[in-house]
């Protein structure tokens, strides 16, 4: 904690710097919010009811530069002005999960990756909630860390945390991290330099001393180079599906799931609530994080058995005339899309597209062959996957909108067909976000 803070200025006015503004005025702090944006309503009605003073559509400088300590939202990049200037000031900056840290006795667990975070956050607290623990989850996924502990006096949290948010930590320490994968991902925030965003994902583990736990992908290059080259203190839990381990999770000769942690437990992948290869990455990783918090096998067990599927996630939403209607739309990137494209089992049209992150779509290349009979192409950045796929594919057309592209859907699939909505791309150009293009997908499902 940053010692001699009586004002605190919060750039930002979405669900963490709202939710950090909340927990600094209920611990006395001066506090001033300030978005260059304009404020949603909701957000604006609760500074007004907790009466923080907040700005919208502009950065009052004085303000700002005359704080003791700054809590940047994660979307926030540290090359616009305001950030150089407080930088050129030396005033402390730090992201909402670390000033939230600060202020809670709770157990951390907290999971980073590319891809799967969201899944594994809500898979360990549903592990830790049916073993009748004191927990919630809270994060890049919903409720900011600082919203929740602001409300609740918890014994564990389990939160998400993105690599924008680790950039800006200073003492954050959980005692449990989670580190599912590491793949290219807002390079565009990176310098396009694939190190930087390493680095940033490794920061989950750089406060952990040897009380604490890092449970890491032992199949990821990146991430067993990263273990294997820092010194980092934790206890190092590694999970695999390609290797057996001394200690840790991995898939054995006979496709069932073994955890040597403590002692040894086994079970089928085919009792997982939550199929596909990946999957049984973030089933191993929660799994793990119990075993760490002494949680019955019989509990963990079941409750890996009974989990529902996440809304956006390879969300199953109709079945019509045959067809299965898919809802992936938090895909935002091609690791993401990989993965969904994957699991198909039925000859699939494939819905993609948005604003590219700088993507490479030749690493999807096999799976679409075998896997897809059309694509729609979905955005207004198109070339790159028309250029990819249209000497592969037979059928690959452009929409306007999602209306359009489930109307095209329903006419290009078939009874024993699947369609697909996994974009493997940020969701801005058309949408306000990839719920709101999730939720407009199964609108226009339901309305055929």
């Amino acid at each position: 904690m940053i010692a001699d803070v009586k004002h605190i200025a919060i750039l930002g006015a979405g669900e963490s710097g709202v939710g950090a503004a909340i927990l600094a005025k209920k611990l006395g702090y001066k506090v001033f919010v300030s978005d260059l944006n304009l404020i949603k309503d909701n957000y604006k009605k609760e500074l007004v009811n907790h009466k923080i003073s907040f700005e919208e559509g502009r950065h009052d400088f004085v303000k700002i530069l005359t704080s003791d300590l700054v809590v940047k939202s994660p979307g926030i990049p540290d090359k616009v002005l305001i950030i150089k200037e407080l930088n050129s000031q030396n005033t402390p900056i730090v992201s909402e999960i670390e000033f939230a840290s600060w202020f809670t006795n709770a157990t951390l667990i907290a999971v980073t990756g590319s891809n799967g975070k969201t899944t594994t956050t809500s898979l360990t607290n549903h592990l830790l909630k049916n073993a009748e623990l004191n927990v919630e989850e809270a994060g890049n996924m919903g409720y900011s860390l600082a919203r929740l502990i602001s409300e609740r006096d918890l014994d564990f949290i389990v939160v998400e945390v993105s690599s924008f948010q680790l950039d800006d930590i200073k003492f954050f320490k959980p005692h449990i991290a989670i580190l599912l994968n590491i793949t290219p991902d807002h390079l565009d925030r990176y310098g396009y330099e694939m190190d930087n965003y390493t680095a940033s994902k490794m920061r989950i583990a750089m406060n952990q001393d040897e009380n604490d736990h890092l449970i890491y992908n032992y199949d990821d290059p990146i991430i067993k180079n990263e273990v294997q080259s820092k010194n980092i203190k934790a206890h190092l839990i590694p999970f695999s599906t390609d290797a057996p381990l001394d200690e840790g999770a991995f898939l054995n000769s006979e496709d069932n799931i073994e955890i040597k942690l403590n002692n040894h437990d086994t079970m089928t992948i085919d009792e997982l609530a939550l199929q596909g290869r990946h999957n049984v990455h973030n089933s191993m990783a929660a799994a793990l994080s119990a075993k760490l918090l002494k949680i019955r096998k019989e509990s963990i067990r079941d409750s890996l058995s009974n989990f529902d599927s996440l809304e956006h996630r390879l969300e199953p939403v109709l079945e019509i005339s045959g067809v299965e209607y898919i809802n992936d739309s938090k895909a935002t990137n091609i690791n993401s899309t990989y993965f969904a494209l994957e699991s198909m089992r039925k000859p699939t049209v494939w819905i993609v597209g948005g604003v590219d992150k700088g993507n490479d779509y030749s690493q999807l290349s096999e799976l679409v062959k075998d896997n897809v009979k059309a694509i729609i192409c979905l955005g207004s950045e198109n070339v790159k996957i028309h250029a990819e796929f249209d000497q592969a594919i037979e059928t690959v057309v452009d929409c306007a909108d999602m209306e359009e592209a489930v109307k095209m859907a329903y006419h290009l699939s078939a009874k024993g067909d699947a369609v697909l909505l996994s974009p493997a791309c940020a969701s801005f150009d058309l949408f306000q976000n990839y719920e709101d293009r999730g939720r407009q997908f199964k609108e226009n499902i339901r309305k055929l």
